[in-house]
């Protein structure tokens, strides 16, 4: 067992901790939040006890790993600080907010030996991973384009003032909510962006950062995918690649936040439609495992260190479009 603190006991650390009571591998010690009050019924339920410092959490010895539910602009130097401190670090989307801050954080986890993982769960939902191998087959040939849209209007709920809605903390709208998801299993498709462009606009809702994103990206190894993620909008996931061979495309049932499984629909060339039917799982829990097994060196952790550096050097240049109307060359 891997003893984790939870640090950002909002709505998405809550959740983690209650995924992770079904574990085998991971267990919580501690959990983290500035307000350390609020939460300890919470954590006295759960069995472990809150605290309201950072240091804290990485003076203590049970300690191996934490997992970081904070906002954005706060995970390079949390990242940093957990890796002098000799722990391994489960940080939530996004790694960072530049490329630069992202290799400093890599060096340091590196330079210590130590593994880091990203909670870029949609990697681990198995019609995606069945995609994956599909596609590394060779089944759909030469792979052509991407089409992908990862929609939903829970935001809509939260205060104005929440940090999720924040131009700091989520520049480019829903970019850092949903965007980035689809991006990243681009990535784990084409590799590294060569240019793009992105545009951000508000157009139904209350949301002053932007509630509509669409890009097209251009890949260096070929390649192209057409992205889009609202936030105004009720929920709606898809990913299709196109090959030369065929297609394939993986649709939600409903939320990843409250699975109901997933659709995978194939054409090969010459053939039939083609439909496999996915029960739900929890593929939070599934990369905080992976997480677990890497850290316990049973299997290396399957996201590559290049690809989270590619996502945040595509996300970097996202935002820059968006706030430009340019093209944007990586």
């Amino acid at each position: 067992m891997i003893n984790v603190a939870v640090v950002g006991m909002g709505w998405w650390g809550k959740t983690v901790v209650n995924l992770i009571q079904k574990s085998s591998k991971l267990r919580v010690v501690a959990g983290m939040n500035l307000n350390a009050k609020l939460d300890e019924d919470f954590a006295r339920e759960h069995g472990f006890h809150m605290v309201s410092d950072y240091a804290e959490v990485l003076a203590d010895s049970r300690v191996e790993a934490v997992i970081l539910c904070t906002p954005h602009s706060l995970h390079k130097d949390q990242i940093i600080a957990a890796a002098r401190a000799n722990k391994h670090v489960f940080c939530e989307k996004p790694l960072a907010m530049t490329r630069d801050d992202v290799e400093q954080a890599l060096e340091v986890i590196n330079a210590h030996h130590l593994q880091i993982a990203v909670g870029h769960e949609r990697r681990f939902e198995p019609p995606i991973q069945e995609l994956m191998r599909r596609l590394k087959s060779g089944l759909l040939g030469v792979p052509l384009h991407i089409e992908a849209n990862f929609s939903q209007d829970k935001f809509l709920t939260l205060p104005l003032d929440n940090w999720r809605l924040s131009a700091k903390e989520a520049p480019g709208g829903p970019l850092t909510a949903t965007g980035i998801h689809i991006l990243d299993l681009s990535i784990s498709v084409f590799g590294e962006a060569e240019k793009l462009w992105c545009s951000v606009k508000q157009l139904g809702s209350q949301l002053v950062n932007g509630d509509t994103l669409s890009a097209m990206v251009q890949f260096k190894q070929g390649g192209h995918a057409l992205l889009t993620a609202i936030l105004a909008t009720p929920f709606d996931g898809r990913f299709a690649v196109y090959g030369t061979k065929g297609w394939i495309e993986v649709r939600d049932k409903a939320h990843p936040g409250t699975p109901e499984g997933w659709t995978l629909t194939q054409v090969l060339s010459g053939g039939e439609k083609t439909r496999i039917e996915y029960e739900p799982c929890s593929s939070v829990l599934v990369n905080l495992e992976a997480f677990a097994d890497a850290i316990d060196q049973r299997a290396p952790y399957p996201v590559p260190q290049t690809q989270m550096i590619a996502n945040i050097a595509a996300m970097e240049a996202m935002i820059r479009s968006a706030a430009t109307g340019e093209i944007v060359s990586l």
